[in-house]
């Protein structure tokens, strides 16, 4: 009995490092990307435009903590192990190089609150298609969750957005900036269906496997659109980054935030399975609003919090929905 209580005091313990790691790290890296799309650094007043540069750095950051990953603790992976080879990363990683950096350019036209709300209706894009191309069929409650979070995250864009959040924003213009964070995730669908193909196909495959050529892949495909031509962007972005150091600085703790949240990510769903670590980033997301709203200056008023209340409904009836389909298997074994 003792060493059963132990082992679940330790599980407890466990997960809660897991829940700390992963909002600590992905609401600081919220913070800092609304700071980077919003704040005018230096003497000059000046905005970082290059927000896809996050996206290369990131992936550079991540290629470098998979590969110190893989040979701490890899035991076969996908360097001849039986894992995916690096070639077969090709395609997910332009799909992985295009969406992330769509949803950090919709910032220049939506505020972070709006964007953590598009993009939290993954949903809709996956069962549209879903019902379109494949002829899947869902429950009454699985279009229930999807009409609370569509017509949450309508309404929220429907609303008249406060003077002080809009004078933040670098070109406000809310059908672009939500239209690329739906391009974010029509991506992202396909980046994610690629991945599990790839699982499937090498189940020896790790995810820092999976991490490492991803980034790779993204690192080039991100080299060559901003140092490809003599005045790319890229080249732009390094020298705001010598001008404001500052800058440079925030754009370092934004990989590394996302470096050290993957790890948790990694470690939730090894431990205790995919539903949990979705509880946790789907809590997360909301908590971000909330921070943005109440620190970063970003007023929300009571009908756009009774939308957040909408999505957020919809998305934890979600998760209720699947915690049902895994106790179903499990009541079925009792006789036994």
């Amino acid at each position: 009995m003792e060493a059963r209580g132990g082992n679940s005091l330790r599980r407890v313990l466990v997960l809660a490092f897991c829940v700390a790691g992963i909002w600590s790290a992905y609401i600081y890296q919220g913070v800092l990307q609304e700071t980077l799309s919003t704040k005018r650094f230096g003497a000059d007043g000046k905005r970082f435009e290059h927000l896809a540069f996050l996206n290369l750095a990131q992936s550079v950051v991540c290629l470098i903590w998979s590969y110190i990953m893989i040979k701490i603790w890899s035991t076969g992976g996908g360097r001849g192990g039986g894992g995916a080879p690096w070639w077969s990363y090709w395609s997910p990683g332009i799909t992985n190089t295009i969406g992330p950096a769509m949803g950090i350019e919709a910032l220049k036209y939506i505020s972070y609150p709006a964007q953590v709300l598009a993009k939290s209706s993954k949903m809709i894009p996956v069962m549209f298609m879903g019902c379109l191309v494949y002829g899947v069929s869902y429950t009454v409650p699985e279009y229930l969750c999807t009409f609370l979070v569509a017509g949450g995250v309508s309404s929220f864009a429907l609303l008249k957005t406060s003077s002080k959040t809009i004078n933040k924003l670098a070109h406000p213009n809310a059908p672009i900036g939500y239209g690329l964070c739906f391009l974010n995730l029509a991506f992202d669908g396909f980046t994610n269906a690629t991945q599990d193909s790839l699982k499937a196909s090498y189940p020896k495959t790790s995810a820092w496997d999976i991490m490492m050529g991803m980034n790779l892949w993204g690192t080039i495909y991100n080299l060559i659109y901003m140092f490809g031509l003599p005045h790319g962007i890229g080249y732009e972005a390094i020298e705001f980054c010598k001008q404001h150091p500052e800058a440079a600085w925030d754009i370092l703790l934004y990989c590394l935030c996302g470096a050290v949240g993957q790890n948790f990510i990694f470690l939730t769903i090894s431990r205790f399975g995919s539903l949990a670590n979705t509880t946790i980033t789907t809590t997360r997301k909301f908590v971000s609003i909330v921070v943005s709203s109440l620190l970063s200056g970003n007023p929300l008023s009571a009908k756009q919090w009774g939308c957040v209340a909408m999505v957020f409904s919809g998305l934890s009836y979600q998760i209720y929905l699947k915690w049902r389909k895994l106790q179903k298997p499990q009541k079925k074994r009792k006789p036994m």
